[in-house]
């Protein structure tokens, strides 16, 4: 008997070898290729093999830019306002999404609850399990208090099966849970490869297309976070969510990496309850520690995310480091604390060289813009001098290498959402204060900086 071709096929970017090496020809990622059987000798080439993809669109026929019609999008409310925020007002006829996150995080969950609530509001509805049975999906329905759901659901990893099934039914919304499990028989690879998963996804997005069904894929993570299989099944979808939180906390973030249908970055919050997941309408409160009286290092950010402007505590501790002080943050990039520190001692003359400086925003919450600069600055300035910031104060502002504070976007906003929520006092960047003959912003005391030693010379003058 012949014995079978093998290639190896990188788990990164699905490119093939014809034998193994350490680093990945295509992408150059190290130690990505897996070794799976290839086509029989003679056999035609296939999608998996050939060199060439269908493409998900029908041809059609030259246009001018100018001359085609540009129409908004129709929308679909899922009935969950938060996850309509992410997705941008609602689902889309024929959109393809793909949600990720940690095992047990609460996709599966935050899925069965808007399906049903599309059911309801009149929308076909159907639940595509491969990870469990139909009667796991039954009591887990029973548990969120759905007892007269009538989604449909289909226990099936077989993708031809699947996709004979949306064809006849056409539901409205699709979900698959999860493309991982989901195989298809042109294939010999098994469930969750490289290729499965990259040919599964790709079929159902073009199905998705071409009958109008919109279609959420479910996705597992690696270790590291990443939604697992290759980076091309991100590329082929429409709509890329995230779901984060800690397993310790009953509050969970969903948050859009990729929408071709609504801004990015934006976050939804939700609360983990008895009867599923719940939206929080003020994710602020939740970010905010109740404090009796101000403490030293407790600074109150205004942060961005996406269109949502949100409040966030940073605390910063400083405490005697000996030889080797230890610099740390969680929820921060600890590189731009780093930076920030060196600023700190160049241009206002605050040494934290033998200091351990800890530094924590709280509720589990990430922070990557650069306008969380100045409060972590001031709480650190705080922590070190043993002094609190007075009660209400908010600060916001990037802050550069020569100690120059600059201006944080859509800062309007930032100041009426902290007004909204009884803050008194800010310190802002110059040009994000509001300018002469335009409304002030009711009960809250604005001081613009333009360098970070003018930002310390106003805290020293209100602690």
């Amino acid at each position: 008997m012949a014995k079978e071709k093998t290639l190896f096929v990188c788990s990164e970017c699905g490119g093939t070898s014809p034998k193994w090496l350490g680093k990945c020809p295509s992408c150059g990622a190290w130690n990505t290729l897996i070794e799976q059987v290839g086509p029989a000798p003679g056999a035609p080439a296939n999608n998996r093999f050939g060199t060439q993809f269908n493409s998900l669109a029908g041809s059609a026929e030259l246009a001018t830019l100018s001359e085609i019609e540009a129409t908004d999008i129709a929308r679909t409310p899922t009935g969950i306002d938060e996850l309509d925020r992410v997705l941008g007002g609602g689902i889309v006829d024929g959109g393809v999404t793909l949600i990720g996150g940690d095992p047990g995080i609460g996709k599966s969950t935050l899925l069965l609850q808007a399906v049903d609530a599309l059911q309801h509001a009149g929308r076909n509805a159907l639940y595509v399990t491969g990870e469990e049975s139909g009667a796991q999906v039954a009591l887990r329905s029973r548990r969120l208090g759905l007892d007269h759901s009538q989604v449909q659901v289909l226990a099936e990893i077989q993708l031809e099966k699947i996709i004979a099934t949306l064809d006849a039914h056409r539901p409205a919304i699709a979900v698959i849970d999860s493309i991982q499990t989901v195989y298809s028989d042109q294939l010999t690879s098994a469930p969750g490869s490289v290729a499965q998963v990259r040919e599964c996804a790709a079929h159902l997005t073009r199905f998705a297309k071409a009958s109008g069904t919109a279609i959420v894929l479910v996705g597992h993570v690696t270790k590291e976070g990443a939604l697992a299989g290759p980076r091309v099944l991100e590329h082929m979808v429409d709509t890329v969510l995230y779901f984060e939180g800690d397993t310790h906390s009953s509050f969970r973030l969903v948050r859009a990496i990729k929408n071709r249908f609504g801004a990015v970055n934006e976050i939804g919050v939700f609360a983990m309850t008895e009867r599923g997941l719940k939206g929080v309408a003020n994710p602020s409160a939740i970010f905010l520690s109740q404090h009796a009286e101000p403490v030293p290092g407790s600074v109150v950010l205004v942060t961005l995310e996406g269109t949502r402007p949100m409040l966030v505590e940073i605390q910063a501790l400083v405490d005697d480091g000996g030889p080797s002080p230890r610099r740390l943050s969680v929820g921060l990039d600890r590189d731009r604390l780093a930076m920030l520190l060196a600023v700190l001692h160049r241009h206002a003359g605050v040494a934290c060289m033998d200091q351990d400086v800890f530094v924590n925003a709280v509720g589990g919450v990430r922070i990557s813009e650069p306008a969380a600069d100045l409060a972590v600055m001031l709480a650190i300035t705080s922590s070190l001098r043993g002094k609190p910031l007075p009660k209400g104060f908010i600060a916001f502002g990037e802050v550069g290498l020569a100690g120059e504070v600059r201006p944080a976007p859509r800062g309007q906003e930032r100041l009426r959402e902290a007004a909204k929520l009884g803050f008194s006092v800010a310190v802002v960047p110059r040009a994000n204060a509001p300018r002469k003959g335009t409304k002030e912003i009711e009960g809250l005391t604005i001081h613009a900086v333009e360098r970070i030693e003018e930002a310390l010379d106003i805290v020293r003058q209100l602690q």
